[in-house]
Order: structure tokens, then sequence, then C-alpha cells
């Protein structure tokens, strides 16, 4: 079987991996994001070539350390009301964020790049468009302090597959890509490389 090496610290991409019964390794790829964001969004680049681009050099960077094995980069992207959001850094940033997009809609853009000896040989793009109710300010004070800086590793302060679900009025997408992967293609992608039985 050919080894899959997965590019990134997530908890969440890793878990989707072990809930599916993928066998990896993880070896985090170290990318300055803030700069290739900005330097993408300068030249005129969109949500989904940014998502793409950071996908593929995580991957890229990594193989090119890791001779003969399979790596996966991937990375997702927010864009509200035209504008990149990124993840912010405290919890009074999560709850002005969070306020923002309340009542609001915002698209998750998720990519996802399989790399071997340096080179991207598959990759997958995929956007999810959500929906936040209009929540009250004693929810979002609750939520924050229940789930507390957990919300910081994501995007868009949420996890779907908890609490944050809560924070929804509505999802169109794939649920997997909101998670951080998107899964089933790319268990596809998978088993034509010998990762996973066919």
């Amino acid at each position: 079987m050919t080894r899959l090496v997965l590019a990134s610290a997530s908890v969440s991409r890793a878990r989707l991996l072990e809930n599916a019964g993928v066998p990896f390794a993880v070896h985090p790829a170290h990318v300055d994001e803030d700069s290739v964001k900005s330097s993408m969004l300068a030249a005129g680049g969109d949500g989904r070539a940014i998502a793409d681009a950071l996908a593929g050099l995580k991957a890229m960077r990594v193989s090119a350390s890791q001779p003969d094995a399979l790596v996966l980069g991937a990375d997702q992207v927010l864009m509200f009301q035209g504008r990149l959001v990124s993840k912010v850094e405290n919890i009074a940033a999560a709850a002005a964020l969070l306020r923002e997009l309340r009542g609001e809609r915002h698209e998750l853009i998720t990519a996802a790049v399989l790399a071997r000896d340096g080179v991207a040989i598959w990759r997958h793009v995929d956007g999810a468009r959500l929906w936040m109710r209009d929540f009250s300010d004693g929810f979002l004070e609750n939520y924050l302090e229940t789930v507390g800086e957990e919300v910081l590793g994501s995007v868009g302060c949420y996890h779907l597959e908890g609490r944050g679900a809560q924070l929804f009025a509505r999802i169109e997408g794939d649920y997997f890509s909101i998670l951080g992967l998107p899964l089933l293609p790319l268990l596809t992608a998978l088993r034509g490389q010998g990762v996973i039985a066919a």
C-alpha cells in the first residue's frame, strides 16, 4: 500500500481520515499563509484560487522531503461580502467576527491536493454556502464560554460537527468539505493511488 502523509496539524482533518479508516502519518507544512494570501489578493486572486494554491504549496513542500509518499495538503478559506476572512487570534475577535456573520451568508472554500515527489497529481476545490441564524448576544456569550479557545482553530470560529451547529439556520454544500476535507472525492483518489483498498 502507498504511504499517505497529511501535511497539516488540523485535528479535524486527521479525525476525518481516521474515522474513514485511512492510514496516514502527520507532517505539518510550515507555510506563511498570510504572505501567500496577501500577494494573491493583490494580484486579483479569488478565494478558490487562494485555497487551491495554499493546499498545493503545503502538499508539494512536504512531498519534496517525503520520497515515495503520497502527501495530502488542504486549506480552507472563508469569503464574506467579497472579502477573505482569516483566523482570529483571541475570543474577543471571535465574538466580533461571529456578530458580523450572524444573520448573514458566507462561503467556505475547501481545497485538497495530493502530491508525489514534489509534484501535484490530484486536486479538488469545493465550495459551500452557510447561513448563520440571527442569534442573540446572550447565546453568543454562552457559546463562546462553553467552547472556549477551540474556536480559534476554525476560520469561522465554529465547528459544525459540534456545538457550532447551533449557530446555523441553513447550509448548502458538502458536509465533509465544511469540516475541512472533500472526503468522498479524496477517498476515490486514494483508492486510485493504492492508499486504501478498491
